[in-house]
């Protein structure tokens, strides 16, 4: 039996974040007895689909990452599991650091090495962080043979204005959401002791400087003035999570606001909210609100999430993060009395705008020189 081809993707952890489950979703659809997928982290704790990973018949290695180990040892590492290995493709998601996969990857004879986008921000201020940028930007130009971005925005803020990148969609498995029960929502609120009358408002992603979390209790807060059946359900983890529960708890928001955690039951909790808020400072993509738009969510986003994501369903509606808060809790009533399109409709669209994680798949695979396999 011959052996699959193997393509080696680096990433920062194997959290349920936007580009990881991006990747996973692509791993779940590719045909693995002729491609397999293996992963450099550079997390030293066990990540949300490691053991997936393992099941499907991948390996994941960990090792310490640039900043904690610096250039020529997170080189050195790359290299010596990249030589140990006949790979056909390296795939680094890790922005601007990406560059160091793709030259060890270079100096391995590895032939396709592409360096995929997923952000649109660089958060070190001053000409140090800038000129930092640029060496990182042309340790990329000069390693990679393909570049490849989330979106418009993604790309001219890693690659500038190169006509060389390749916009992948952020695809997502379509029938996960429109088949989840309807009547989970009872389920959900009953698991959390949320009142069956209360007015949900979600939101998914990292407790970190990027999601805004901070102006999000601050929309809250005035909704809950006006009507105290609103509360909060807040998924993910992150290095913000503390602070966010104890400003919580200083604005009087406690019993207002759940902190789930990670969880693996997206759809399912999607379903739960009356409302999708998502006032991200910046965003690469934001791939959370395609499944919120599958479930036939309103959505109420800030203005720097790329107009990409939305779908045409008219459940989008885009606000500047300088508009105040009044404005946003206006937009938030307003978009409660949408009514949620229908699921040929919602199917149809994602469809059209190229966002089927089944037609995504291919073009995954054509980056990878292997055409015929997929």
């Amino acid at each position: 039996m011959t052996e699959p081809i193997r393509v080696l993707h680096i990433v920062s952890a194997l959290e349920r974040g936007g580009a990881e489950t991006l990747i996973m979703n692509i791993y779940r659809h590719i045909d693995r007895k002729n491609v397999q997928f293996d992963f450099i982290t550079h997390s030293d704790k066990p990540g949300d689909f490691d053991q997936e990973i393992k099941e499907m018949g991948g390996t994941i290695y960990q090792i310490p990452s640039l900043g904690a180990s610096g250039p020529i040892r997170y080189l050195k590492e790359l290299i010596n599991i990249m030589s140990a290995n006949n790979y056909a493709a390296i795939h680094a998601h890790t922005d601007f650091q990406s560059g160091f996969p793709a030259l060890a990857a270079k100096i391995c004879k590895i032939k396709h090495r592409i360096c995929h986008s997923h952000s649109n921000n660089w958060l070190q201020d001053g000409w140090k962080g800038l000129l930092m940028l640029k060496v990182l930007q042309f340790l990329i130009k000069i390693s990679a043979t393909k570049l490849c971005s989330c979106s418009e925005e993604a790309a001219t803020f890693l690659f500038g204005n190169s006509s060389k990148v390749h916009i992948l969609k952020n695809g997502i498995n379509i029938n996960e959401f429109l088949t989840a029960d309807e009547g989970c929502k009872e389920q959900i609120l009953n698991e959390l002791s949320v009142p069956s009358h209360s007015k949900i408002i979600g939101h998914i992603g990292r407790f970190s400087e990027s999601k805004n979390h901070h102006f999000l209790l601050k929309v809250l807060k005035q909704m809950v003035e006006k009507d105290p059946a609103y509360i909060a359900l807040l998924v993910g983890e992150g290095p913000l999570r503390k602070t966010i529960e104890l400003e919580a708890v200083r604005l009087g928001l406690q019993n207002h606001v759940r902190f789930l955690g990670v969880r693996s039951d997206i759809p399912k909790l999607i379903k739960a909210f009356d409302l999708f808020l998502f006032p991200s400072k910046f965003e690469g993509f934001g791939i959370v609100l395609l499944e919120a738009q599958c479930s036939g969510i309103p959505c109420v986003v800030a203005n720097t999430v790329p107009k990409s994501t939305d779908i045409g369903l008219g459940l989008v509606t885009f606000l500047p993060l300088e508009e105040n808060v009044a404005r946003w809790c206006n937009c938030i009533e307003q978009s409660l009395k949408m009514e949620k399109p229908n699921q040929n409709l919602i199917f149809n669209n994602i469809s059209k705008y190229g966002f089927n994680i089944r037609d995504n798949v291919h073009d995954w695979i054509n980056l990878y020189g292997l055409r015929s396999v997929g």
